[in-house]
C-alpha cells in the first residue's frame, strides 16, 4: 500500500507547471462536463486578470533571475547559486507564488468555486511537497546560509 509520503516524493517526478496545467485541464472538464453556476461580476474579470498579470510578472521575474545566475529551474536539479536579493528578498518561492497567484486569477475569470479548490489543491501540493523538498536541499546543500535566509524571508509573503 503506498503511502502518503510516497506519493508526496513521486509527485517530484513531476513539473510544478505540468501539475497546475494538469489541474485546470481536468477543473476545466468537470466544469464543461457539469456545469456549476458561475458567478461572472466586472470587479472579478479584472481582478482575476489582475491576478494573472501579477503572478505571471513575479514568476518571470524569478525565472529570469536563475537564468542570469545560471541555475537550474527544476526543483530536483543540482542547485548552482543561491539567490537572496530582488525578488527573493520578499519571498523564498516567488516562482510557486506566482503561479498560485495566477490560479487564483484564472478562478476569478471563470468565476467557479472549482477552479478555486484546484487552485488551493495546487498550492498545499506546493507548500507540502516542492517547497519542504528544496527547503531539505538548500539547508543541506547551504547550511546555515540558508537557515539565516529562510528565518528572515517568508516561504510565501
Amino acid at each position: 500500500m503506498r503511502t502518503l509520503e510516497d506519493t508526496c516524493l513521486r509527485l517530484l517526478d513531476y513539473r510544478p507547471p505540468r501539475i497546475a496545467m494538469t489541474m485546470l485541464a481536468l477543473a476545466s472538464l468537470i466544469h464543461v462536463a457539469v456545469p456549476i453556476t458561475s458567478l461572472h461580476l466586472p470587479s472579478f474579470l479584472i481582478a482575476g486578470a489582475l491576478l494573472v498579470s501579477l503572478g505571471f510578472s513575479i514568476m518571470i521575474r524569478a525565472w529570469w533571475l536563475f537564468e542570469q545566475q545560471q541555475t537550474a529551474i527544476c526543483p530536483t536539479a543540482a542547485t548552482t547559486a543561491f539567490i537572496t536579493d530582488d525578488i527573493y528578498a520578499l519571498t523564498r518561492n516567488p516562482m510557486y507564488l506566482g503561479m498560485v497567484l495566477m490560479m487564483l486569477g484564472i478562478a476569478s475569470l471563470v468565476g467557479s468555486w472549482l477552479f478555486y479548490i484546484v487552485a488551493l489543491a495546487y498550492a498545499l501540493i506546493l507548500d507540502h511537497v516542492f517547497c519542504h523538498y528544496e527547503e531539505q536541499k538548500l539547508l543541506h546543500q547551504f547550511g546555515d546560509q540558508y537557515a539565516a535566509y529562510a528565518s528572515r524571508v517568508r516561504r510565501w509573503l
